[in-house]
């Protein structure tokens, strides 16, 4: 990897999501070596990955170089490459550009869709973890209704304006009311040849309730405010098949769409080379023990979605999500530097800040550890919460001028068709490796 030798022990990071950029600055002028990997050469703000499905952001606004993250720090280094596998025994990483010997390995690799086997409902659904795929969405949305216009049979027409997002936690949740937005004040407006009566936006949640891992006042407030805006919610209902236009549950209950919007689950990103006793199957995370070390090994650690530490108050692990993924990347960093001067290390803590969604325009609901509250101030900490949260002053500037041209003039200007989802028929559609 052409990575030059270095008198400081050399620490890799697999992964410049939330938890590897935050070791990354805890690491900064502690005489060690750091080498960043990551597939992309960005840092991605996830939880608005559906404001560019939905074309309320562009791509850029939610992204930031994560060269420029690490540019001003000494013996740091970033390698764009994917890596393949762990040699464990030499102490190595194994990656499409070469191999790369480590003292200390972090694996931050975060998370992925989990499709729990179904390879027919993976082919033919989309995924949105990436910003790529949350373009590929955008481009096929629209394509869609482009489509429409031009299809004289009505039964082909519903389908293509039929959208199904499986899976009622905040990121269905989100989505559902971004396109119900869409319906109400943009797609009306830009298809009036189109009858938007017809559209529908349904919502798919396998459980008795959406937003489950919230309070049961903020998944009653969100219900409401979905329901208000002409989504319509399938409780109780699991998606067992979808061929590319029809989707199967496990009722009588079927869908006939060309869109369907897979937020179900999510398993972590694993790497392979690791013993299989420090893998939680199914789920495909890494155990970890109160330092964040992977079960079995003394120099490798884990962090973020992909580190499972089992407690009594977590015995599945942390949830995945940013908070706990700052907080362990931020926490290893000081204790990196304790291990290479052999002092103990600090067990981690996880402290719930709270969380929330937003539904819409002036619609949100938000969790603190003691208080829930929902509406147009849970709206307006929503925004200052995920403002403040973005990297960069231009991303932070930008984003906010996008919110309020958006809520003065009730518009989303994204709305372009800048990369073209390429479909080879009406039922199967292929996209661009992401």
């Amino acid at each position: 990897m052409n990575i030059p030798q270095s008198k400081n022990p050399r620490v890799v990071i697999i992964g410049g999501g939330f938890a590897g950029i935050a070791l990354a600055k805890k690491l900064r002028n502690k005489n060690v070596q750091v080498v960043l990997i990551d597939k992309h050469n960005y840092h991605t703000f996830q939880p608005l990955l559906y404001q560019v499905a939905t074309g309320g952001l562009e791509a850029g606004s939610i992204a930031y170089p994560i060269r420029k993250v690490i540019q001003e720090y000494d013996d740091f280094y970033f390698r764009l490459t994917s890596v393949k596998e762990i040699d464990t025994q030499n102490q190595k990483i194994i990656s499409e550009i070469g191999d790369l010997h480590y003292d200390y390995l972090v694996i931050a690799t975060g998370s992925k869709t989990n499709y729990f086997g179904n390879k027919e409902i993976e082919r033919n659904s989309m995924s949105m973890k990436t910003i790529p795929q949350s373009l590929n969405i955008r481009s096929l949305i629209l394509e869609n209704f482009e489509q429409a216009v031009l299809t004289k049979d009505i039964n082909d027409r519903n389908s293509l304006i039929n959208f199904v997002l499986v899976g009622g936690g905040p990121t269905g949740v989100e989505l559902a009311g971004a396109l119900a937005e869409m319906k109400k004040a943009i797609l009306q407006k830009d298809y009036p040849d189109l009858d938007m009566s017809k559209m529908e936006i349904n919502l798919v949640q396998s459980g008795d309730r959406i937003l489950n891992t919230m309070s049961e006042k903020s998944s009653i407030a969100a219900e409401k405010f979905l329901l208000s805006l002409g989504v319509k919610i399938w409780k109780n209902v699991r998606v067992t098949n979808y061929d590319g236009r029809l989707i199967s549950t496990n009722s009588d209950l079927t869908f006939d769409t060309a869109t369907v919007i897979w937020t179900a689950g999510v398993q972590g990103a694993a790497i392979n080379g690791l013993d299989a006793k420090s893998l939680v199957e199914k789920v495909e995370r890494i155990r970890v023990n109160e330092f964040n070390q992977v079960v079995g090994y003394d120099n490798i650690f884990a962090i973020g979605d992909i580190a499972s530490m089992e407690s009594e108050v977590y015995p599945q692990g942390h949830p995945m999500m940013a908070q706990p993924a700052l907080q362990q990347g931020e926490l290893l960093g000081e204790n990196l530097a304790k291990l290479l001067k052999k002092e103990p290390l600090k067990p981690f803590e996880y402290n719930d800040k709270g969380s929330m969604a937003t539904i819409g325009r002036n619609k949100a609901v938000v969790d603190l550890p003691r208080y829930h509250f929902s509406g147009v101030f849970a709206w307006f900490v929503w925004m200052f919460v995920h403002l403040f949260s973005l990297i960069g002053f231009k991303n932070k500037a930008v984003v906010f001028l996008n919110w309020v041209y958006n809520y003065i003039r009730f518009d989303r200007e994204g709305r372009l068709i800048i990369r073209p989802y390429k479909k080879k028929s009406f039922t199967t559609f292929t996209s661009d490796e992401v």
